[in-house]
């Protein structure tokens, strides 16, 4: 079959087979908002380089402490706080040429694109294999440095540029607009992923700075296609701007989080950010050591937690796009979550691999359906024009509690392993599984605290709700 039939055969489908067809609209056509989505799959690529590659060559390969590298890894964390900021200042900006959400993308981009090409020389320094003798502070200061403006990149673009999917899409396709944007996420992490391991399957010092820098010009490039033409040029709006007064970010924020929903809601994102993530450094350690899988079926968890959660986007795509409630949607997400963590912690007793990839597969569809319904609310929250400051309220929330979860999740497992290992904890918990069955337990209580915390606004807060749509496409077959 040539490549001209496959063409003439595609176009005989019907548009509902096809992926997402049913995601553009007349103010955001197909071609620029798969163009808009690239800065979301930059950032998927980003990640699983820092937290996956990285992770493992600083601590295997240039043979760093452990506790110095989720000291680094943490590190964006800090400037996660500061993307309501970076939201507000986006709603507000003046630009010559009347353009709000571009300049933050494009300043983000360079952020991070600076970061990554300094990053594997600061990382040689650290791990003492530099050059030129430098004392440890230096090493340290430079990768610091190299991690932080990386972080502060992402988090700018990110917030910068769903605030701009969100002005620009319609209000029947943005919980489609949303679910896209995550896929494009995994697909980033995924396909990252796979070419890192590729390339540096042959590990050297100076294939670690060949590889990093590439990422960095990647990144430059396809965000720099994400921007393309994105915000047309509008002479109206500059000099509209030159007279418009807007009120202090702190004044605004004050307005913002005085309302006990918005603060009830930033809570029930926090609380179940963190229940969902506590498990991400545990789950392929509790696959080896309690499941005895090996190195392959390990790695392929990973690739069950992003199939579920694939799921969860395409499912959240169809039921928002139908005028569910959002949070009543993240609800049901935290709710799928109990029984997957409780197939997660009774496989191990009764040794049942299937139970436990079961589990596995749960969890990243339980997580969907949360990230999806709470980033969908934040999106609706403001309704002052602000949109940007809730959405970076939402990101600095759920930034912050991820990296929170991410080291409870290991201290407590290393925690408790050793107590119970002593016997501090009883005969009947002398046991390697009792430390991970502890973080699988302590995400169900979170779980049941999120529900409470969310179960007023499901019942209470009327968002305004988009008219159901008649097209269809993928995501109105996932059910």
């Amino acid at each position: 079959m040539t490549i001209r039939t496959v063409g003439q055969w595609a176009r005989r489908l019907p548009m509902n087979y096809l992926p997402f067809a049913d995601v553009a609209s007349a103010d955001l056509p197909m071609g620029r908002l798969m163009r808009l989505s690239l800065f979301k799959f930059t950032m998927g690529i980003t990640t699983a380089l820092m937290i996956g590659t990285l992770n493992r060559v600083m601590i295997v390969e240039l043979s760093v402490a452990a506790w110095l590298v989720a000291l680094m890894l943490a590190l964006p964390m800090l400037v996660a706080p500061f993307r309501a900021i970076t939201g507000y200042q986006s709603d507000t900006h003046r630009s010559a040429f009347g353009w709000r959400r571009v300049p933050y993308m494009w300043g983000g981009t360079l952020i991070q694109f600076f970061g990554l090409a300094i990053m594997p020389f600061a990382l040689l320094v650290l791990s003492g294999q530099g050059q030129v003798p430098v004392p440890d502070w230096f090493g340290q200061a430079a990768a610091a440095l190299a991690f932080l403006m990386v972080g502060a990149g992402l988090q700018t673009s990110q917030t910068a540029g769903l605030a701009l999917a969100t002005d620009q899409a319609s209000a029947e396709t943005r919980p489609r607009v949303v679910a896209l944007m995550y896929v494009m996420l995994l697909l980033g992490a995924v396909g990252g992923s796979m070419a890192f391991s590729w390339l540096l399957a042959d590990f050297s010092p100076k294939r670690l700075v060949q590889v990093v820098q590439g990422t960095a010009m990647v990144v430059l490039l396809l965000n720099s296609v994400a921007l393309w033409k994105q915000e047309a040029r509008n002479p109206a709006r500059a000099a509209a701007m030159k007279t418009e007064q807007h009120l202090p970010f702190r004044l605004v924020w004050q307005r913002f989080i005085a309302n006990r929903q918005a603060k009830r809601f930033l809570w029930a994102t926090g609380l179940g950010t963190m229940a969902f993530n506590m498990q991400d450094v545990v789950l392929e350690p509790y696959g080896g050591e309690i499941m005895h899988l090996s190195v392959g079926a390990t790695s392929a968890l990973t690739a069950l937690l992003a199939g579920g959660a694939m799921a969860g986007f395409l499912l959240a795509a169809r039921v928002l796009a139908r005028g569910a409630d959002p949070l009543r949607l993240a609800a049901y997400g935290v709710l799928a979550g109990l029984p997957a963590f409780s197939a997660v912690i009774f496989a191990a007793p009764l040794q049942a691999d299937d139970l436990f990839r079961l589990g596995a597969l749960g969890i990243g569809f339980g997580g969907g359906l949360f990230a999806v319904g709470t980033l969908y609310a934040a999106m609706r929250m403001e309704d002052g024009g602000f949109v940007g400051l809730a959405l970076g309220a939402w990101g600095a929330v759920q930034s912050v509690a991820a990296g929170l979860a991410m080291f409870l999740g290991g201290a407590l497992r290393d925690l408790v392993s050793g107590l119970a290992a002593e016997g501090a904890l009883g005969a009947a918990l002398v046991d390697p599984a009792t430390g991970y069955s502890f973080v699988y337990h302590v995400e169900m209580y979170l779980l049941f605290v999120t529900l409470i915390v969310i179960g007023p606004l499901v019942k209470r807060v009327a968002l305004p709700v988009p008219p159901p749509t008649e097209r269809t496409g993928l995501a109105d077959l996932s059910g």
